[in-house]
């Protein structure tokens, strides 16, 4: 049982007499994790932190990949997130557990299925060379079950594209930013929505840019309130955050 609304159902069902102590504990007394030798797959991420573990690929063979996913699935788990997957990785995974992959993104989505789509999250970039960092946001966000808009290249060098797509913006509920070059675009954003700004520097631009360091500076140092700073390229950190404050509030609702 890896959903922490399942295990509240349980919970509930136990209560209105569905359900007997006993076999609410038989459900839960499972082990909270799986020792792979290479990897202890953590069952119970989803109870303490609302979702399940991520997979991070880089620096894991595709057939360690493909073991934790599995042992995830057989736990009922779908939706897996793995990030920052090489396209032959993802071939590799792919014949052993079913795979969503993107390129672009460099991002995996094991045991696929139906996904809710909550509350609205906006994804912006200052530039199309942004997007492998946006789609990682965007994509973990729908993983973890929001409405995603995206709206790429509307950046500061262009500021009337931006302001043409003033009503998603105003109807978020949070906006990522994804922004290389002077990262400007998380400031003009942060200054026109009432609403959380997560922005994500990218290390695109030139030389002074210093993959992603001026981006970083620039956002950290931000003028425009509620406006917070993930690590360089990391949309996935972006998305998730994101995630959790779109769902905040129906979650406190139940």
């Amino acid at each position: 049982m890896d959903n922490k609304h399942e295990i509240l159902e349980l919970l509930r069902g136990v209560a209105a007499g569905r359900t007997t102590p006993e076999q609410a504990l038989l459900e839960l007394k499972t082990e909270p994790f799986r020792d792979l030798g290479y990897a202890k797959v953590d069952f119970h991420r989803s109870l303490r932190q609302g979702a399940a573990e991520v997979i991070y690929g880089a620096g894991k063979t595709a057939e360690q990949i493909a073991g934790i996913a599995a042992a995830m699935g057989e736990r009922g788990c779908r939706n897996i997130l793995i990030t920052r997957m090489d396209a032959a990785a993802a071939e590799i995974v792919a014949g052993a557990v079913p795979l969503d992959y993107r390129p672009v993104p460099r991002l995996g989505i094991a045991f696929p299925g139906e996904r809710p789509a909550l509350g609205h999250i906006v994804v912006a970039t200052g530039g199309t060379s942004d997007q492998p960092a946006a789609e990682e946001a965007a994509l973990t966000a729908e993983a973890l079950g929001n409405r995603v808009t995206r709206l790429y290249d509307v950046g500061v060098a262009g500021l009337h594209r931006l302001l043409s797509n003033l009503e998603p913006l105003m109807s978020a509920r949070c906006v990522v930013a994804v922004a290389g070059m002077e990262g400007a675009l998380a400031s003009v954003i942060g200054g026109l929505v009432d609403c959380p700004v997560v922005a994500v520097p990218t290390s695109v631009g030139y030389g002074a840019s210093f993959g992603g360091l001026s981006a970083l500076l620039a956002m950290l140092n931000s003028c425009a309130s509620g406006c917070s700073v993930v690590n360089i390229d990391n949309g996935f950190g972006a998305g998730y955050l994101a995630s959790m404050i779109n769902q905040m509030e129906g979650l406190s609702e139940e």
